[in-house]
Formats: structure tokens, C-alpha cells, sequence
């Protein structure tokens, strides 16, 4: 059997946040308008230094270096777009328990087809 040899992944990894908290955070990336907010709003969280976004699809197929910031986290976080919880779902088959879940459409935003965000529907995300 051949050994593979997996690339490093730099997802996740990069400066502590304020505050002294690793926090790693997971989002969908969905084909809808609830997906794309919820990686935005990940995106704009780890800009504003709340915490570092991770790649899912990297959890998803058990990338090591993603599975050691996790490990290193104090706190991972699931922003999910809809109920169907995908990265909510990879995250319990990679083992890990989030230490906080935000699911989109539950926040009011209804889901849909288009991929147009608004930044008020990436602020409820990040302010919740």
C-alpha cells in the first residue's frame, strides 16, 4: 500500500485572538444564501479577532494539521446556513463536540436560492 503524503494545511492557524482564547471556527460554505452568509460571517469573526476560520472540507477529510488546531483550540465553533447542519455533521464524524453552534436560518434569515448576502444578515450572524 502506497503512503500518501498530505499537504500542510494553514487553515485555522495564525494569530491568538484578543483575549488570550483559541477559538477555531467551522462554516458552511452551502450553495445558498444562508451558506455563503454563514462563511462570511466566520470570515468577518476572524477579522475582527474573535477567533480563526478552519477549513471544513479539511476536517472533513481528516487533514492533520486541521485536526491539531483543533486539538490546540480552546473552543471550536459550527456557523451552519440551515438545519440539515453539515459542518455540524462533519465535525461529530471527525469526534469533535462544538463548544458553541449557531445555525443561520434560526437567526431569522430565510434560506435560498440566490447568492446574494446582505452585510445586515452577516452582522445577525456575527453578533450572535
Amino acid at each position: 500500500m502506497r503512503e500518501q503524503n498530505l499537504p500542510r494545511c494553514a487553515c485555522g492557524s495564525g494569530v491568538e485572538p484578543a483575549g488570550g482564547t483559541k477559538r477555531i471556527i467551522f462554516a458552511c460554505a452551502g450553495a445558498s444564501n444562508a451558506g455563503q452568509v454563514s462563511n462570511e460571517a466566520a470570515v468577518q469573526l476572524t477579522k475582527e479577532g474573535y477567533g480563526n476560520i478552519a477549513c471544513t472540507a479539511s476536517l472533513a477529510v481528516g487533514t492533520p494539521s486541521t485536526r491539531k488546531n483543533v486539538e490546540e483550540a480552546d473552543e471550536v465553533i459550527v456557523i451552519d446556513g440551515c438545519p440539515v447542519g453539515c459542518a455540524h455533521q462533519i465535525a461529530e464524524r471527525a469526534g469533535i463536540t462544538p463548544d458553541q453552534e449557531i445555525v443561520v436560518t434560526d437567526l431569522g434569515i430565510k434560506k435560498g436560492g440566490s447568492l446574494d448576502l446582505s452585510e445586515e444578515d452577516v452582522e445577525t450572524v456575527v453578533s450572535a
